[in-house]
């Protein structure tokens, strides 16, 4: 009978490791839907018709978490015959989406043991990697913008943006995500707006759903994270969705930053941005003045 119960336990215990072994690995997908009005709303903004009929139609793009017992790396993908490293006909094809400008949609090179966050991007035909980490973001779930100007000689400066004010609510609510069990924060960011020459509170929520279960911190949104892994991100005209997940082998050069990539601080960016930024409102027609947006990133 002992012999029989030992049996039972090392079967029970080789079944336990080639578990854990199984979710050491492998890849999570992703997809991000954003509505323009609906944003643009959700910052009491009320456009008139004719500009709401010329804004944007509701967009989905996929993106691709890879992971492994050391690292991870998240970013755009498309859709191929063969997904990457995974076999099989079908899937999803990693892929780098680059502009020369300011920067395209960008890669996310995660280290696990040093808690290290790199972002990779392209910047005028270079590409550089700016250390960065997962945190809650006060400037708020969604950036803000200026137009103005059409007089040429308009120099006058963006206001200062006054931060919001930011509430965190951890709810009860729980709920399933590609068979994870997902815990819920709402963020709340309340900010100042003027409209029609009154100022108003607009408060916006998102919601973000995370897990413990995967052991390690992760969030599509590096300025939208708290804790663990998170696996959505819903707010008023955008989100972030986890669909699916397959535990596979991933290499080490899948879920490390490029070495060609050139180091640029936070700082050392924020210049070439402003200095983008005026270079772009100079050479407008008319010399219009659209100050630069500060995008806040979903799916990147």
């Amino acid at each position: 009978m002992k012999k029989i119960i030992f049996a039972l336990l090392g079967v029970l215990s080789i079944a336990s490791a080639a578990n854990a072994q199984k979710k050491i690995s492998g890849a999570i997908q992703f997809e991000t839907t954003i509505d323009p009005a609906a944003m643009m709303a959700a910052s009491g903004v009320k456009l008139p018709e004719q500009a709401a009929a010329r804004m944007p139609s509701t967009s989905k793009t996929n993106f691709e978490l890879l992971f492994n017992a050391t690292n991870a790396s998240y970013m755009p993908v498309e859709e191929t015959e063969d997904s990457n490293g995974g076999g099989g006909g079908g899937g999803m094809g990693r892929m780098m989406m680059r502009f020369g400008g300011a920067g395209g949609n960008r890669e996310y090179y995660y280290s696990f043991a040093d808690q290290k966050l790199n972002e990779v991007f392209d910047l005028n035909d270079t590409t550089y990697y700016m250390p960065s980490k997962l945190t809650l973001s006060t400037s708020g779930p969604i950036g803000s913008f200026r137009m103005g100007g059409g007089n040429p000689a308009d120099t006058a400066k963006p206001k200062p943006v006054v931060p919001p004010k930011i509430e965190i609510v951890k709810t009860d609510a729980t709920k399933k995500i590609i068979g994870f069990d997902c815990k819920e924060v709402i963020v709340k960011s309340t900010r100042t707006v003027k409209i029609l020459d009154a100022d108003r509170d607009v408060t916006e929520e998102t919601h973000i759903w995370y897990t413990n279960d995967l052991g390690f911190n992760f969030s599509p949104n590096p300025k939208m994270w708290t804790e663990g892994t998170v696996l959505a991100i819903e707010g008023r005209g955008n989100s972030t969705i986890a669909k699916s997940i397959e535990y596979r082998g991933v290499s080490s050069k899948d879920v490390t930053a490029p070495k060609k990539a050139k180091l640029i601080t936070e700082e050392e960016y924020k210049v070439k941005m402003e200095n983008f930024s005026k270079r772009f409102r100079n050479n407008r027609p008319g010399g219009g003045n659209f100050g630069g947006a500060r995008t806040v990133v979903i799916g990147q």
